[in-house]
């Protein structure tokens, strides 16, 4: 099978053990990545920082990045993907646990499909403890159906993509759009006709609690998705009755 990277990045509100049994979980798989790429994005507190340090000599394919300021999750992924060594990327946020089989999963499918561009799956969110599983993010399977699906809401669950890190970067790299990067990511890919594909299986167990759930309202957020929206109407991927029921 292809040679692939993990890129991650770990914050100074991130939690020690969570960030630990994250990329714990992206190392102890049935099938192993030749390289993880960690940015530390902007300064951290002592326990973090020291969790960060321990990682690196438990796990001989870390490499660490620093940056003295913080960033922004785009930029941090960009910097990560900037220096990966194969074409083959997964990306994994800092408090989830993937499944074990998840890299095999999705390698099979770009092994057998060389025309695929990003592979992703579904998720399930859990409160403290992964067995306390309270929702199921259901995705699209097929190319057709997700770029049908796009038109209306983001078609992937960003933690557990795997892509291909030259497609990616001909249509500009993972760009900053507030809490939308991932969505305005998928929306230049299909203008440039690449192919998408999600497993129908849960790949990441994705920690959630009351704060997940304001990040994802507000009026910020509120702003941003109207902003991408508009952005498919002026790009003609909608129409503008589909932009103003989006609204």
């Amino acid at each position: 099978m292809e040679k692939f990277s993990v890129c991650m990045s770990v914050y100074k509100n991130d939690m020690p053990d969570y960030f630990l049994q994250a990329i714990r979980s992206i190392y102890n798989q049935t099938i192993r990545p030749n390289e993880i790429i960690l940015v530390v994005d902007g300064p951290v507190g002592k326990d973090l920082k020291s969790s960060i340090e321990l990682i690196q000599n438990e796990i001989p394919i870390l490499k660490v990045i620093w940056f003295k300021e913080n960033k922004g999750h785009a930029v941090a992924r960009q910097m990560a993907l900037d220096n990966t060594h194969n074409d083959l990327v997964a990306l994994m946020d800092s408090d989830d646990i993937s499944v074990p089989e998840r890299f095999e999963k999705q390698l099979e499918l770009f092994y057998n499909n060389s025309d695929l561009s990003v592979v992703g799956g579904l998720i399930n969110e859990f409160i403290d403890n992964p067995e306390n599983i309270i929702s199921t993010r259901n995705v699209p399977n097929t190319d057709d159906d997700i770029k049908s699906y796009l038109r209306s809401r983001c078609p992937f669950n960003f933690v557990t993509v795997m892509m291909r890190k030259k497609d990616v970067l001909s249509v500009g790299g993972i760009k900053d759009w507030y809490c939308e990067e991932d969505y305005y990511l998928w929306i230049r890919l299909m203008q440039a006709g690449y192919k998408f594909y999600n497993i129908q299986e849960n790949l990441v167990n994705v920690r959630v609690g009351k704060d997940t759930y304001k990040r994802r309202g507000g009026l910020k957020y509120f702003k941003s998705e109207l902003a991408l929206q508009r952005y498919m109407y002026n790009e003609r991927i909608i129409t503008y009755r589909e932009y103003f029921i989006n609204r």
